[in-house]
């Protein structure tokens, strides 16, 4: 599944290629992906003829808000829009995407030929679209007419914690989140209400720069364990942002590109090989079902 990496680099990709573009029509091929509204047709109409403002991340969530605007460009993939030209819009509501599992979102031109998984199409000027492939069909998308507050409609944003980014994200705030909860430290970092964004892969990667065992309860964590708990979530996030997020199986960047984070994974994914710092043997295990990479050495 595409964690914050995967999902941040696909809005950044985004705001390259469809800022001020406007959508000029669409068709859902599987309609099961649109969670609002009920009607596909309703869906449709309400993202025609309006503009790509700016693309927003929150957790693993992708929000485009949207507006009218007779400064949207008609042509091409320079989208890069003047200061002016960027602030003369009306706003016309928010479009919600959730890729899930093995959602793409690919800017394409429109004669390229339909993925199988293809689900929903959104043509823009200048033969392209932005094209929804989803193979397991887990991934959704919203419209919110204009006037709603997206959490109001994308329910799931209202569970969500702290941003790793934001200024809240502090030894203050997991200490008061964790100090009481006698579960594994691993299972913790997974709860989207605690940390949005991380997912299997960084928590893997956080615990064994922060050098502490998935399994470690979080009441049992000082002060000092929290901080570099903290402090490593930061790095691994960072680090798998610049280069592109990762790609085991399915996550592509909006043009199509693999993600380069897991030639250089410390643990993830490496169970059997050798610790890239001590040279021992990368364990795997479970915890509450999900697979756990962890070096026993570098890790207590």
């Amino acid at each position: 599944m595409p964690e914050l990496p995967e999902v941040e680099t696909v809005c950044r990709g985004l705001n390259q290629v469809t800022r001020l573009q406007q959508v000029r029509g669409g068709d859902v091929l599987l309609a099961r992906t649109i969670a609002h509204p009920v009607s596909v047709d309703d869906f449709l109409a309400g993202l025609q003829g309006v503009a790509i403002a700016k693309w927003h991340r929150r957790g693993k969530y992708l929000l485009a808000e949207l507006c009218k605007t007779t400064t949207a460009k008609n042509e091409g993939a320079d989208v890069s829009p003047t200061p002016q030209n960027d602030s003369l819009h009306s706003p016309a509501g928010w479009l919600g995407v959730h890729l899930r599992m093995t959602g793409q979102l690919l800017w394409l031109t429109t004669d390229k030929p339909l993925q199988k998984h293809t689900r929903v199409r959104l043509f823009f000027a200048g033969n392209h679209e932005l094209r929804f492939v989803d193979q397991r069909t887990f991934g959704q998308m919203w419209w919110v007419p204009p006037n709603v507050a997206p959490e109001t409609v994308i329910t799931g944003l209202q569970k969500l914690g702290t941003e790793p980014f934001g200024d809240e994200f502090s030894v203050e705030y997991l200490t008061s989140k964790l100090q009481n909860r006698r579960r594994p430290i691993k299972t913790a970092l997974l709860d989207q209400s605690l940390v949005a964004g991380v997912g299997n892969i960084y928590a893997d990667e956080a615990l064994f720069l922060s050098g502490i065992r998935p399994e470690t309860l979080c009441a049992t964590l000082n002060a000092e364990q929290l901080a570099r708990i903290r402090n490593a979530i930061i790095q691994v996030l960072q680090a798998s942002i610049e280069a592109g997020g990762t790609t085991f199986s399915d996550f592509l960047s909006v043009l199509g590109v693999n993600g380069n984070y897991g030639g250089v994974a410390w643990v993830y994914g490496r169970d059997g090989e050798p610790c890239r710092v001590c040279g021992t043997t990368i364990k795997r295990t479970k915890l509450a079902g999900r697979s756990s990479h962890y070096c026993a050495q570098c890790q207590r």
